[in-house]
């Protein structure tokens, strides 16, 4: 072969590869993905009118050690192309047993790029944050911007409900105020965010006990995602009765993970999830410590 008929060949396998890293969707109900959109880098979005909110999720977070600071700073690089000011910090943000004196190690220092740039977290108590004074003192951190142990906070057509799902909340006060609180709510879309999973397929798996005290209320009330962690892996499931069930876990470190009938997508990779809301959906995306998109799903405004 000679040097010119090399020399296109290889230019014709970078245009190959180039044409392969496009924005590709999930398929619906598939747990594979193409090798194209396992390898898709983040694009900037351009501003988009239709876009009602744009924030990211991520738990298991508070090490201070390298893992945390590699998924931090890939949710800044998501930020510089994709602004966005909220992140749902699902919970055990301080390790190992929620002493709030090791704040800037575990949270203020690994998030410094994205605080500086007013990007707000709204967090709840894992299972590790509670083993000091029950989690008060992070209940009070500003940075934590938490109302209560448990409390709701909208943006735009947006409504957020945070949860206490450790053993000792107020189980029977909680549970009646967040019936009365989404039967109030006029808000088009409706995510509910705790620690413990409803659905997963980590080391812990799901929980009967929640799926019968939630998945009624989700199902009456029309919750369209429900958010956590305490497994520590990502995981995004198909609609079960109109709700997309996601894990964010693999925040600070990672354990392995399988998957269900119902799982569309799995992986013990360290990562958050991002999210695009619309008025007719929710574009979401796992984000991986290498900038890679390796997986995308839509949830509906309204699904069955």
């Amino acid at each position: 072969m000679n040097l010119k008929r090399r020399q296109f060949l290889f230019l014709t396998s970078l245009g190959f590869l180039g044409t392969g890293l496009t924005w590709i969707f999930t398929k619906q109900n598939s747990q594979s993905i193409d090798l194209a959109q396992s390898q898709t880098a983040i694009a900037a979005n351009p501003a988009n009118k239709n876009l009602l909110l744009r924030f990211v999720s991520v738990a298991d977070t508070g090490t201070g050690a390298k893992g945390q600071y590699a998924v931090a700073r890939a949710m800044t690089r998501y930020h510089q192309k994709n602004p966005y000011n909220l992140v749902v910090l699902a919970g055990d943000n301080i390790y190992n047993n929620g002493e709030i004196e090791k704040i800037s190690a575990v949270f203020e220092r690994p998030y410094k790029d994205l605080l500086k740039q007013g990007v707000k977290f709204q967090a709840c108590l894992g299972n590790h944050d509670i083993r000091t004074d029950n989690g008060d003192p992070q209940v009070k951190y500003p940075g934590f911007n938490m109302q209560g142990r448990y409390y709701t906070f909208s943006r735009g057509d947006v409504q957020f409900f945070a949860l206490d799902t450790n053993g000792n909340a107020d189980w029977k006060n909680q549970l009646t105020w967040l019936e009365k609180q989404l039967s109030l709510s006029k808000a088009s879309w409706k995510i509910v965010f705790g620690h413990h999973p409803i659905y997963a397929s980590g080391a812990y798996g799901s929980s009967p006990e929640f799926i019968k005290t939630f998945t009624p209320l989700f199902k009456k009330y029309g919750v369209q995602l429900y958010i956590n962690g305490h497994e520590h892996h990502y995981e995004r499931t198909r609609a079960i009765n109109g709700t997309t069930y996601v894990v964010c876990g693999a925040g600070a470190g990672n354990r392995p993970v399988g998957k269900n009938e119902w799982t569309e997508y799995s992986t013990s990779d360290l990562s958050f999830a991002a999210y695009n809301v619309y008025s007719d959906r929710i574009e979401l995306s796992g984000i991986d410590t290498n900038n890679r998109i390796f997986d995308r799903g839509i949830i509906p405004l309204k699904s069955v």
